[in-house]
């Protein structure tokens, strides 16, 4: 495989989708415009590999954007969405599937008492925010540069000129008058949120954090970070929640909150918990989850919610990752697949960093450690851009931004991982040669 020409279709049905969709896409980061050329449109996929409508296949390193941990169309959740589909798509009522796949998230993280399920990560995140100033009567949200959580209002905010100034809105359409109420502080930098609290933790309704950054590439959390996190929301009387839409069963079975030991007081869900279907979901601790209609005054509904083909997919998906053994897997796949890349780029002058949390990985091309957006924002991303088109030529798909994570599913094997190392060593060497 080599270069445009052999995505002769793809080309032409970007061409058609700019007539009818804004950028001929329905989620920017697929325009490919932080990569150069034009979107792969995808025909079908099949455990690790994806195909376009050319016919290629590549090795997937986006999964859905982590929501298939399994790989795509796993035969068991298939199975089950077969049979559902034939039972009928959408009721609009409660059914067992709700209650099931509820219990087994309130199983999987002892800080959630109590859960209601969504469409998607931005609402469960919207409505986590809802809850959160309901319950502690305050307007406050401190939230993270470089962390993003959805396309609602209050979290299309960036950092005025300092961390204690007001929001400002970082898309059109956001009133002022709702930034207003959001600082943006530096994620990882616990003595800017402690200043922040210190002179504001008043009106601070809730701290919202990617326990593990993923939407600026992936980026852990230092050591005490959110501990410390957890430290300052009790002091000041504010809510602590973590946005585990990715994190979620992907980092362990009970997210980035078992790996780390810090319970928050809400989490939002998304990505896994649907299979990979349209889902979300927001929950915590019964008292401020009573706060949800019908039990509180905070209304929040969906016809869509709870839907009985995401509440299967889930079911199966969860199922086949509570035993753990899948993430001893995923774990050995992205060891190796870190120390075969770092391997590589040891050979060349490039400068680049690989991040690395289990199966959620980003390779940066920037001098030093990324710990923070700041970092971030230093990464060479025109770089990137020639690594990504290198790699897809050579079978492997990536994200299409150096801003954004690539995942690992239950479906890589070791020769995947292999033969995504050995593209990355060719792309690698064609930097240093090329410039």
């Amino acid at each position: 495989m080599s270069g445009e020409g052999v995505r002769k279709r793809s080309a032409a049905l970007f061409a058609e989708a700019q007539r009818y969709l804004p950028g001929g896409v329905n989620s920017p980061v697929r325009a490919f415009r932080a990569v150069g050329g034009h979107p792969v449109f995808i025909d079908k996929a099949a455990g690790a590999r994806i195909y376009d409508a050319d016919g290629n296949g590549y090795i997937d390193c986006i999964g859905s954007w982590g929501a298939l941990i399994l790989g795509h169309a796993h035969p068991q959740v298939v199975r089950a969405l077969k049979h559902a589909v034939e039972r009928g798509t959408s009721y609009g009522a409660p059914t067992e599937l709700e209650v099931t796949l509820a219990r087994m998230v309130v199983e999987a993280f002892p800080s959630v008492e109590m859960v209601r399920f969504v469409s998607s990560g931005t609402e469960a995140v919207m409505s986590a925010l809802r809850v959160a100033r309901a319950y502690t009567r305050r307007d406050g949200i401190v939230k993270f540069a470089g962390c993003y959580h959805g396309h609602a209002d209050p979290l299309l905010v960036k950092a005025g000129s300092g961390g204690l100034t007001l929001g400002v809105p970082n898309s059109a359409g956001v009133p002022e008058a709702v930034a207003r109420h959001t600082i943006t502080v530096s994620y990882n930098d616990l003595d800017e949120v402690r200043q922040v609290m210190g002179t504001v933790g008043r009106d601070v309704a809730c701290v919202i954090v990617e326990p593990v950054a993923g939407n600026m590439g992936v980026v852990p959390p230092r050591p005490g970070f959110l501990a410390g996190l957890r430290e300052l929301t009790v002091q000041h009387g504010a809510l602590l929640i973590f946005d585990e839409v990715i994190t979620g069963f992907r980092v362990s079975y009970g997210g980035a909150q078992e790996l780390y030991g810090v319970r928050p007081d809400l989490t939002c869900l998304g990505k896994i918990i649907g299979g990979g279907l349209p889902v979300g979901a927001y929950g915590g601790r019964q008292e401020i989850m009573e706060q949800v209609a019908p039990l509180g005054p905070v209304y929040q509904a969906g016809t869509l919610s709870g839907n009985p083909l995401a509440m299967t997919a889930g079911i199966e998906t969860l199922t086949l990752l509570k035993d753990g053994r899948l993430y001893r897997d995923l774990e050995e796949r992205g060891r190796a697949l870190a120390e075969g890349i770092a391997d590589a780029g040891r050979r060349v002058t490039v400068p680049w960093c690989l991040n690395r949390v289990g199966s959620m990985w980003t390779l940066f091309f920037a001098q030093g450690g990324v710990e923070n957006d700041r970092d971030v924002e230093r990464a060479d991303s025109r770089r990137f851009a020639a690594f990504f088109r290198a790699m897809l030529d050579r079978g492997v798909s990536l994200p299409p931004s150096q801003f954004e994570a690539a995942f690992l599913s239950a479906a890589h094997t070791a020769q995947d991982v292999a033969a995504v190392v050995e593209a990355a060593r060719d792309a690698l060497q064609g930097l240093k040669t090329g410039g």
